[in-house]
Formats: C-alpha cells, sequence, structure tokens
C-alpha cells in the first residue's frame, strides 16, 4: 500500500515536471516571432515599443518604421531602456536575430514582462518583403558624438535636421522634407535627430537654435543654416 502511494506520488511528479517543462517551451516559442508574426503583434499593440538593436549606422540603412536606435553592445544600453515602463510591449530586432536575442533576455531578466524577438531578423523581414523605411529619424536618447558620425558614412549627401516637437519652424518645414526624402532619395538621404533627447550632442556640435540643417557629402559638413528656411532656397543649397 505505501509503495503503491509512493510510485504514484513519483508519477504526479514526473507528469508535474512535463507540463511545467512544456509550459516553458511554449511560453518561449511564444515570444520568438517570425516576420509575420512579429508585424501582426506591431498592428494589434500599436503603442509598443519597437527596438532596434543594431549600430546607428545600420539603423540609417534601413529600419521598421517607428523603431528607436539602441545599440545593444552600447555600456548604457540597460540605462537608456530603464525609463521605459517594463509593463509596456517590447518588440526587439536586430539584423539576424542574435542581438536582439540577448537583448530580449537581458529584458525580461530586468523585469520586462512582455518582451519579443523577431527570429532572422531584419534579413528575413525584408526577404518577406513586409515594410521598412530608409530614412533615419535618429531617435536614441543621449546619442554620443561616435554615434552620429557613423550616420554621416553615406555614398549620399546626408542632410541632418535638428528639430523639436515644440518648435514652430520645425513644424512649417517638416512636410516638404518629408518630400524632399522622395523627390531626392537617390542623392540625399535625410536624417531628422530630436533635440530634446540629445542635449549633449547639441553642445558638443554648436547648435543653439533650432530648427538647424547641416548639409554633410563624404562626412563633411558642405553648409549649415538656423532658422525657418523656405523648400526652394534649401533646394539650391542641396
Amino acid at each position: 500500500m505505501i509503495m503503491r502511494r509512493w510510485l504514484g506520488l513519483i508519477v504526479a511528479g514526473i507528469i508535474t515536471l512535463s507540463f511545467a517543462a512544456c509550459a516553458g517551451s511554449n511560453q518561449q516559442a511564444q515570444t520568438e516571432l517570425n516576420p509575420q508574426a512579429f508585424q501582426a503583434g506591431l498592428e494589434k499593440t500599436p503603442d509598443a515599443l519597437v527596438l532596434d538593436v543594431r549600430t546607428a549606422e545600420e539603423y540609417a540603412k534601413g529600419h521598421l518604421p517607428k523603431a528607436r536606435n539602441i545599440d545593444w553592445y552600447s555600456e548604457d544600453f540597460m540605462q537608456q531602456v530603464s525609463g521605459y515602463l517594463k509593463s509596456r510591449p517590447v518588440y526587439v530586432y536586430c539584423l539576424s536575430g542574435a542581438r536582439s536575442a540577448a537583448a530580449a533576455d537581458k529584458l525580461r531578466s530586468a523585469g520586462f514582462t512582455e518582451v519579443y524577438n523577431m527570429e532572422g531578423g531584419i534579413v528575413k523581414w525584408r526577404a518577406a518583403g513586409l515594410p521598412q523605411t530608409m530614412d533615419a529619424v535618429a531617435s536614441t536618447s543621449s546619442m554620443n558624438k561616435v554615434a552620429y558620425e557613423q550616420l554621416l558614412v553615406s555614398d549620399k549627401k546626408v542632410l541632418i535636421d535638428f528639430y523639436a516637437d515644440w518648435c514652430g519652424p520645425c513644424k512649417e518645414m517638416a512636410p516638404y522634407l518629408e518630400e524632399l526624402k522622395t523627390e531626392r532619395a537617390a542623392d540625399l538621404q535625410i536624417i531628422r535627430i530630436n533635440a530634446d533627447d540629445n542635449q549633449q550632442l547639441l553642445q558638443e556640435l554648436g547648435v543653439d537654435a533650432l530648427p538647424t540643417l547641416i548639409l554633410y557629402q563624404k562626412q563633411a559638413q558642405q553648409w549649415r543654416h538656423t532658422g525657418f528656411i523656405r523648400k526652394a532656397d534649401l533646394l539650391k543649397k542641396l
């Protein structure tokens, strides 16, 4: 009788462990998403935080819409993400999935409750023909000078637009700058940098008023302008 009871307890324990292992496996599978599932998740949760954990240079060459760029290899990675609500859904991706998987694990360990990693990274996203944007909106908080200079590496001319959401002239210029991204896509890359998020960078570059436009070619500054400028006048400088 006692032997049967012990056998019953052992069998029950094995079954419990099996269910726990399956549950853990299923949970892991649900947080590792292929590009199509990743996109579907973003469409269902428009308030999700999308993190591109590649370098600033990689990000500038194409990224998912609304993605914020925080380099996984940066020393202050966790400091930069610490300001976000840990209950907010986070969708993470990189080039092929390795860096984002490591970042996702780190975020979960830090207490983020809903973190999804894209399997195969942006390589598979592009292969699936899913949408991306080639214009870089440099939204990384506290971007350093090294990351900024990486944005300038391009065969095209690079126009940096320092702006702020509260800046009236910035808002007036935004529509035609968006037009130029398409009209001059062959020879010009427009990168917008939020001044409020990058105060230290502004100091290093001597930017003390908004909007400020800086034009680079082969990483060398060609032209600089502060204040409102009409589209026609800007085109003369490009």
